[in-house]
């Protein structure tokens, strides 16, 4: 189990059996389980949206499609395996909140429901440019309570599924099955009534296990994609009204297929510029490589840049709503089968409100690193500077990352210059990708 950190320098555990067991795994909840219109639900880059890419465009994006060797726990590559729920079209979220005997819940459990909804809603509408529409059910308005206390279930830190969690499962299933139909929904969040374990400023309990097919089974499925929410994450600055809710969106990325972005050493490979590297401070959206793994992208928004040579990109932000019109918002580099860089325009807009210096965001891609081992890497602009932000629970260094115009990243070990040439008065930037 990692030790207590600072606040965003905590990890946080998760576990994903769908990644460790490969293409195996299926479940009512998996990317490829099919909708109630008989279709086939898509959680990667092919999405409804590319009927219209032609063969050749998709032949131009396959080098940029890396892939993770198998056993990589969470892989950054593409597509995501089956296992995971489903990140497009309507996603049916069950939400309960519990509460124990040694820890029963203070207020009505809706005051509890309400600290997540409708902000995390609103969130997944913003950031998958209304791709996935996230309905959260709950039907129950008042606590469940479990039938042991919460210290008899052995929970804590790094907690294992065996045999806590497994237990806690089952007896989620047996006080609830009678008014759930758990085959009617894509994943499941328990809210835990806060008081039930630390504060989250000592020891953050937040979990998700995902693609988990082994799971207790109700209703014909298994509970496989379930994210457990404690304590809150209020660093008593003032603002967890407004973005408290953001722990639920993280650790259902994790249930989506996405892994965590930090380190045992923190937020310091990636900062604020993915809700899955820091998900304490103010709000932020995911990265465009996640957007494009989600389905949130389009393959015609994607340029891939693989051949040697010299080649230039016209970028809209990312945050820009009228991405659906063909519009770029993603170039990738591919250096081998497993690795690449990625760029993409920020600004402060959308999902993005910590965003201090507007530009081009350049950052690596390892599909072979495992969660929370840092498969990505964010280039900084401007190296020891300190950063341009001091927002409380936000990385200040990697703040001010982003390449302006008439800025260069080089990479001299595999050839590759990305340069800022122009930002028009729509906010787009061109960028030169130069291979040697």
């Amino acid at each position: 189990m990692q030790q207590t950190r600072p606040r965003i320098r905590k990890p946080r555990h998760i576990v994903s059996v769908a990644v460790l067991t490969g293409l195996a795994l299926t479940s009512v909840t998996s990317a490829g389980s099919p909708l109630n219109n008989g279709s086939e639900a898509s959680a990667g880059p092919v999405g409804a949206g590319d009927q219209a890419v032609s063969v050749v465009d998709e032949a131009a994006l396959r080098p940029c499609r890396i892939t993770g060797t198998m056993g990589v726990q969470m892989s950054e590559g593409l597509p995501t395996p089956p296992g995971f729920a489903r990140s497009t079209g309507e996603v049916r979220a069950l939400t309960l909140m519990i509460d124990f005997s040694d820890a029963p819940g203070k207020g009505p459990a809706r005051d509890r429901f309400e600290e997540f909804f409708p902000q995390t809603t609103k969130w997944f509408t913003t950031s998958s440019y209304g791709r996935l529409r996230y309905r959260p059910v709950t039907p129950f308005t008042d606590w469940v309570r479990m039938p042991l206390p919460f210290a008899a279930y052995g929970i804590d830190r790094g907690s294992p599924y065996e045999p806590g969690y497994r237990s806690l499962v089952q007896d989620i299933i047996a006080e609830t099955d009678d008014r759930v139909n758990f085959r009617a929904y894509d994943l499941v969040n328990i809210l835990v009534t806060p008081n039930a374990g630390p504060s989250a400023l000592d020891t953050v309990l937040s979990v998700t296990f995902s693609g988990n097919d082994d799971a207790p089974r109700a209703d014909g499925v298994p509970l496989a994609n379930t994210s457990f929410v404690y304590s809150r994450q209020d660093d008593g600055s003032g603002s967890y009204g407004e973005t408290g809710f953001r722990v639920l969106p993280h650790e259902n990325g994790h249930v989506f297929g996405l892994p965590d972005l930090y380190t045992v050493d923190g937020g310091g490979t990636v900062g604020h510029w993915d809700i899955m590297s820091e998900d304490w401070g103010a709000n932020n959206d995911l990265l465009g490589w996640h957007k494009w793994k989600l389905g949130w992208l389009d393959s015609a928004q994607i340029r891939c840049a693989s051949e040697r040579g010299t080649t230039e990109h016209l970028l809209a932000p990312l945050a820009s709503r009228d991405g659906h019109e063909g519009r770029a918002k993603l170039v990738f580099v591919p250096l081998t089968e497993t690795t690449g860089y990625a760029v993409e325009v920020r600004i402060r807009a959308g999902n993005d409100d910590a965003v201090c210096k507007p530009g081009v965001l350049v950052y690596r891609v390892d599909a072979d690193v495992d969660t929370g081992n840092g498969p990505v890497t964010v280039a900084d602009s401007e190296r020891d500077s300190g950063g341009c932000t001091r927002q409380p629970n936000v990385h200040a260094e990697l703040s001010d990352a982003p390449f302006e115009e008439g800025e260069t990243f080089r990479d001299r070990q595999h050839g590759v210059r990305i340069a800022v040439t122009d930002e028009d008065e729509r906010g787009n930037f061109r960028v030169r990708v130069t291979r040697r």
